[in-house]
């Protein structure tokens, strides 16, 4: 028997479809349960920039939910010079960094030696066997440890970059640095990664450090019962 709540729910347009700047609005109108459409839009690319920071999966998780709690809290304060997406993935970075300074840790770029020209090239295949499957599991996770290995200044360029696939003036605008900067250090993070690993890994950039659905939840519930906002319903 369909409640009268899933019934309402089922007659709301699908939001997931709305711009940013349409959820941001309607949240500042005061449709709170509809932040959950920002959280999911951007739980991976939070993730990855905290993880690249921090290197702890637990902690980039309550990072995100900080960034979330203050993105929601001050969103206000959103002001549309940038991205949404960039405003709150700044919120994530510095969040993070606060938290590196606080354990103590140093952020020093480690030289590492140029490279030539050459993009980094991965071998890709479109419908793998259960055996190629396995293998790029484990291509995939000796992937993440290589990143895992850059200095942390390389590492944040690269997850955004690469992994996220973010523009340069995103990144360095989410970073604050130059664009020069962003393209130095991404450029030095390839050679490092393409010697290493990725010439052979046979995997995509892209698939490191998935979020998948069970975390989203997790991290939507936990937002909201931080702000004390009741979820949407569910439709299914």
């Amino acid at each position: 028997m369909t409640t009268p709540a899933a019934a309402a729910a089922d007659e709301r347009p699908d939001w997931k479809a709305l711009s940013d700047e349409e959820v941001v609005r309607r949240v500042r109108e005061g449709d709170a349960p509809l932040f959950e459409v920002l959280m999911r839009r951007y739980n991976q690319r939070l993730y990855r920039v905290a993880r690249a920071i921090l290197r702890d999966d637990a902690e980039a998780e309550d990072v995100m939910q900080h960034a979330y709690v203050e993105g929601y809290l001050h969103i206000g304060q959103f002001a549309g010079r940038s991205a949404f997406s960039t405003w709150l993935t700044k919120i994530a970075v510095y969040e993070a960094l606060a938290r590196v300074r606080r354990r103590g840790r140093e952020l020093l770029v480690d030289p590492l030696p140029e490279a030539d020209e050459d993009a980094m090239s991965m071998l890709k295949s479109p419908r793998p066997d259960p055996e190629q499957q396995a293998l790029q599991g484990e291509a995939r996770t000796l992937l993440e440890a290589a990143i895992d290995a850059l200095p942390a200044a390389y590492r944040s360029v690269f997850v955004l970059r690469e992994v996220e696939g973010m523009s340069t003036a995103e990144t360095a605008e989410c970073l604050e640095v130059s664009d020069e900067v962003v393209k130095t250090r991404l450029h030095r993070a390839r050679a490092f990664l393409r010697e290493e690993l990725l010439a052979r890994a046979g995997v995509a950039a892209s698939t490191a450090f998935s979020f998948h659905l069970s975390r989203c939840d997790r991290v939507v519930a936990a937002v909201f019962a931080r702000l004390g906002v009741a979820a949407r319903p569910k439709t299914h």
